[in-house]
């Protein structure tokens, strides 16, 4: 299987990671939070696996359809 990318649904800026790469992740585990217009997004994981790369740090300014972390099963 080929990973799982997660993709930002909003732009927006990382508030927080609370998932560090290497973790072991199960579907609908945190992955990250992303605040857009005062509001606090959660990204989720979309499959188990292991959380290969996270590919933004907290602070950063993110756009829609941004690849943000990748899982791989």
């Amino acid at each position: 299987m080929s990973e799982i990318e997660l993709e930002s649904e909003v732009a927006g800026v990382v508030l927080s990671l609370t998932a560090a790469a290497g973790a072991t992740v199960a579907e609908g585990d945190e992955i990250m939070v992303i605040e857009s217009m005062k509001m606090e997004i959660p990204v989720l994981a979309t499959g188990p696996g292991v959380l290969a790369s996270l590919a933004v740090e907290e602070g950063e300014a993110v756009s829609e359809g941004q690849v943000l972390a990748r899982i791989r099963p």
